[in-house]
């Protein structure tokens, strides 16, 4: 019987791994005080030895304003030696090491970030809520230059390769979506200006990342509402990151802020969200989720894939590798992506809840457990992302939620 294709090496630019299994970015909610902790250690060598060809540590803010959670990590030289231990136990384990790079923008709070929140434009964000500072221009170029430097801090801490977080609303995202960007100077009006932060951040980190480590851009397929990006537009910017020398895209979808499953699909554990939010830092938005969450954050269904047929549309027009993401669960649909030409596949939740899939996958098993009630998103704004399977006593209400939505499945 011939090996899977998942299980054989594939190349990005100056790196190879030994399959094309990526544990995506997912928030792990696992860098307590903006730093490295032994849980996060923890996970992604578990991951590590689990199978992966790659494991990809999360949304690393590039500087202090880019910190939109007490639980993200916030680059800076004091964390390199904790990181360089979390990259030589992973490279232990037969895998690569990734880190995901941006900047939250608008989507935080004074509070957590030390500032007023700055982004592509001014006004008011109701994700924190939080009045929002549009950025002046020579501190776009200070940004710029942070991209830069925590490329080569990942280099310093032993990653093999960056992502680029240009999607789900965040900074470089807010900057590309009329949406959101809504400048009169160079960095604003149609797409092409629109596109020239992504640019002067690509250029820096292209030249950051020299010809020892791969450059991932995480990057939207549309913004999934009215007046943001579709997917012409948003093939567009693929063109040009292609031609700015990204060595592959990983292609997702949606704003976080407006609409976070159109991002992640399945089920919203609006029970668990409200559980573990802080009752004083977050008592308006608890109130807000318990009485309108079906209205605030409304559930898309789940499908095995969900991004594939979009993600072909861009296949079709680009040359570099692709990373596909988004509800990777069994052998069959893996396989069936990379039938379509994508060279990576890229997964979180069926590795939240169980860190050996891939092995387990190699081994001869078809699918993963999980069932997609979400309990790990519900929880991860608020403590570090687990599977419900993985937490002892949960409360009844909760595992009532649980069950009621694993029992429709």
């Amino acid at each position: 019987m011939a090996e899977s294709k998942i299980f054989t090496p594939v190349t990005f630019g100056p790196l190879t791994l030994r399959n094309r299994t990526i544990r995506s970015a997912a928030f792990e909610n696992m860098c307590y005080g903006n730093k490295p902790s032994q849980d996060l250690f923890n996970y992604h060598t578990a991951v590590a030895k689990g199978g992966i060809g790659m494991t990809t540590i999360a949304y690393a803010a590039v500087n202090r304003s880019g910190v939109s959670f007490d639980g993200q990590l916030w680059m800076r030289e004091e964390i390199i030696p904790d990181l360089k231990k979390l990259t030589d136990a992973i490279h232990a384990e037969g895998a690569k090491a990734s880190i995901q790079l941006g900047h939250c923008g608008n989507m935080t709070h004074r509070s957590t970030c030390g500032q007023m929140p700055v982004g592509a434009s001014g006004g008011f964000n109701m994700y924190s809520p939080t009045f929002v500072r549009q950025l002046k221009e020579q501190e776009i170029y200070g940004l710029v230059k942070d991209f830069g430097n925590s490329v080569n801090l990942a280099r310093k801490a032993g990653f093999d390769a960056v992502e680029i977080h240009a999607g789900h609303g965040y900074l470089i995202s807010q900057f590309l979506s009329p949406y959101t960007n809504h400048r009169r100077d160079k960095f604003g009006g149609d797409l092409n200006q629109r596109m020239t932060f992504m640019r002067l951040v690509m250029n820096e980190v292209m030249k950051a990342a020299g010809d020892d480590m791969a450059v991932f851009v995480k990057t939207n397929m549309y913004d999934g509402f009215k007046g943001g990006l579709g997917i012409d537009e948003c093939i567009e910017v693929a063109k040009e990151l292609e031609r700015l020398g990204a060595h592959a895209l990983v292609l997702t979808a949606g704003f976080v802020s407006k609409a976070p499953m159109a991002v992640m699909r399945g089920c919203m554990p609006y029970k668990t969200l409200t559980h573990y939010m802080d009752p004083w830092k977050f008592w308006w938005l608890k109130i807000g989720v318990r009485l309108f969450g079906k209205l605030m954050i409304p559930e898309v269904p789940f499908k095995e894939a969900y991004f594939l047929e979009d993600a072909k549309k861009f296949r079709a027009q680009l040359s570099l590798p692709l990373v596909y993401v988004g509800g990777l669960i069994s052998k069959a649909k893996m396989e069936e992506v990379l039938d379509a030409g994508f060279d990576g596949l890229q997964m979180a939740r069926a590795l939240v809840h169980d860190t050996d899939f891939i092995n387990k996958l190699a081994a001869g098993e078809e699918r993963s457990g999980c069932k997609h009630s979400n309990y790990c998103i519900g929880r991860m704004y608020t403590l570090e992302m687990k599977c419900h399977h993985c937490v002892n006593n949960l409360p009844k209400n909760l595992q009532k939620e649980i069950d009621f939505f694993e029992a429709t499945k």
